[in-house]
């Protein structure tokens, strides 16, 4: 699998797991969902408004390009949150689920 980063140092850090999309990926301990994502694949998010694929755009929390969703439905910003291990995240935006539906 290609990928958008390619990782040059700090490799001695603890290894975690995740997965994305239910396919489990590697990262390292203290790596944002952004770095976790892009050392593994090519985009982090399906694009709401089309079919293309998004990678974030400022890399700094301000241009909201790359949010994701946990598989509970959470909205995570992937630039300036910390992976973690065992996390469940979402590429493309889960069902709004209602907790009032009958």
């Amino acid at each position: 699998m290609t990928s958008r980063f390619h990782r040059v140092g700090e490799q001695s850090r603890e290894p975690i797991e995740l997965s994305v999309d239910a396919t489990p990926i590697k990262a390292l301990q203290g790596d944002t969902l952004m770095i976790a994502l892009l050392t593994q694949t090519t985009s982090l998010r399906q694009s709401e408004f089309g079919n293309g694929n998004r990678a974030g755009f400022c890399l700094m929390g301000a241009c909201q390009d790359c949010w994701v969703w946990t598989r509970t439905g959470e909205r995570l910003r992937a630039c300036t949150t910390e992976a973690r291990n065992g996390l469940e995240i979402l590429t493309t935006q889960p069902e709004a689920k209602w907790p009032y539906n009958t």
